[in-house]
């Protein structure tokens, strides 16, 4: 590479760091976690967001399981919480919010749609008596009906989306709702741009849905589109769609930024 061409490389990162509320240490190696969300006000902002004695949740599909241990699935405990975005999220606020006294669960599982979700809720939401609950979910509810394994339709998601919630808010009437914005990175092993128009049907609802139940809205999409400018979608998401060591690091700054 030609030293000016490496330059260029130079400037493009630096921009999208910037873009990102992300200084220069930062692209000198600090991580992308901890540079964005260390300062007194950003953690003072996050720590307005949660009471002491909070009960979080993650809800969602293999995104948020990541790997995790559903034989002991215990708050605050790395084994339970897998190697994603949700294990990241929760780490940095345990850490960073110590006098909290969080609890923190992770109960996302490999291959859910809405529907699945609604079916294990008792156990896996009411029962944990949520204070905090963030949900990832619509990727399945496209996929398995495009490789022709799920009947569902956009129309189905949302229903079956909103009666959940409404189902929670009924449980929980002062439960403060996250949604997350499914996302998808084309030119990657399982997604090409055929995916574009029929998914964006699935994160427009997930989008109106968030702010009709006036929930903190989590931008996945947009923030992996603002990465991908830096390296190669397969480098934050080898299959377009569960993410990388550096993918799920982006999540969970993109999650935390929202709060």
């Amino acid at each position: 590479m030609k030293r000016s061409e490496h330059k260029g490389q130079n400037i493009s990162r630096r921009g999208f760091f910037k873009n990102a509320g992300i200084g220069t240490a930062a692209i000198a190696g600090m991580p992308l976690l901890a540079n964005s969300c260390s300062s007194e006000s950003s953690i003072s902002r996050i720590d307005n967001f949660f009471s002491k004695g909070d009960v979080v949740l993650f809800q969602g599909d293999s995104i948020t399981d990541a790997g995790r241990n559903k034989k002991r699935e215990l708050p605050n405990n790395a084994g339970s919480f897998g190697g994603g975005y949700a294990h990241l999220t929760a780490s940095w606020l345990l850490e960073a919010l110590a006098a909290k006294e969080l609890t923190i669960y992770n109960r996302g599982i490999s291959g859910n749609k809405v529907y699945q979700l609604a079916d294990r809720w008792d156990n896996d939401c009411i029962n944990l008596k949520p204070n905090v609950l963030s949900i990832l979910i619509g990727v399945n509810d496209y996929w398995h009906f495009r490789n022709g394994n799920y009947d569902g339709t956009p129309e189905i998601y949302a229903y079956d989306f909103r009666k959940l919630l409404e189902r929670t808010r009924e449980a929980f009437p002062e439960i403060k709702l996250v949604i997350c914005q499914p996302f998808i990175l084309t030119g990657t092993e399982a997604v090409d741009e055929t995916w574009l128009e029929p998914f964006s049907a699935y994160q427009e609802i997930a989008r109106k849905i968030s702010d009709e139940f006036e929930a903190t809205w989590v931008p996945f999409q947009d923030a992996f589109n603002k990465a991908i400018e830096v390296a190669h979608p397969t480098y934050w998401a080898n299959d377009g769609v569960h993410p990388s060591m550096a993918g799920a690091q982006l999540m969970a700054n993109t999650w935390l930024e929202a709060i």
